[in-house]
């Protein structure tokens, strides 16, 4: 199952344009009225508009190229690389997400064997952004998630084989409720239990792909040390596309 097969062609960026759309009809206005304004302008004020107007624009097509890229054209949601990269099917594992699931039914299909749970971390308290409430108003998993807060997740220690968290934790936007929340994760983990997180990057790739927007991801030693701050370390590292990581995790032993 792949992500254009399964998915639909546009359906990645589709989403992209609809928990944004505000931003991008923003940009489209701004761009709009300098250009009616145009005629009336003098030779300097015009040159100051094209020096404003050429980066919304740039960034404005280059984040749908590139998120109709990840999103759409890569194989993203075929997730059997999972497979590999823990090396073995758990028996139990937990999807943690914000309100957004599109992975706990592929997750499910891929490991038929195991007992798998969703987790809502969402906390309208901590999670103020209007794009992840368009997006919990337009998710559409038939796996029922169970409520949770990120620093009280309700299992008992030393019970999950495996934890994902696909693009939600940089949801938590302070650095202690990342650790707090990697805590949580590395209590409920077995002793050679996983945390696979995959998130994008505050690096060069976003930035060229997503402009300020990419402020809204974190750096990779960010979640290394959120990890080593919360009894963690990161088994393996690598790239999906080179605006995607993937870290999985373990508790230090």
């Amino acid at each position: 199952m792949n992500g254009v097969g399964a998915r639909g062609r546009y359906r990645g960026v589709m989403q992209i344009l609809h928990f944004n759309w505000r931003m991008y009809l923003a940009t489209a206005a701004g761009v709009g009225a300098g250009a009616m304004a145009w005629p009336l302008l003098p030779e300097a004020c015009r040159a100051a508009l094209v020096i404003a107007a050429a980066p919304a624009l740039y960034w404005t097509a280059a984040s749908l190229v590139v998120s109709h890229y990840v999103y759409d054209c890569f194989p993203l949601y075929d997730l059997h690389w999972l497979e590999r990269a823990l090396g073995r099917a758990p028996r139990r594992w937990i999807n943690v997400h914000s309100g957004w699931d599109e992975t706990s039914e592929l997750l499910a299909a891929i490991f038929p064997d195991a007992v798998g749970e969703a987790v809502d971390m969402f906390d309208p308290a901590v999670m103020t952004e209007t794009s992840i409430r368009q997006a919990r108003r337009a998710s559409h998993s038939t796996i029922a998630s169970i409520a949770a807060h990120y620093d009280a997740l309700p299992f008992e220690s030393a019970t999950v084989d495996t934890v994902f968290v696909m693009f939600a934790a940089h949801e938590l936007r302070r650095a202690e409720q990342r650790e707090r929340f990697f805590g949580e994760i590395a209590r409920v983990l077995t002793v050679s239990g996983d945390l696979v997180l995959m998130e994008h990057a505050r690096d060069g790739w976003n930035f060229l792909a997503f402009g300020p927007g990419f402020l809204h991801f974190f750096p990779r030693r960010a979640w290394r040390r959120a990890a080593r701050r919360a009894g963690m370390e990161v088994r393996s590292e690598f790239a999906m596309t080179p605006f995607i990581h993937v870290f999985v995790m373990r508790r230090a032993r």
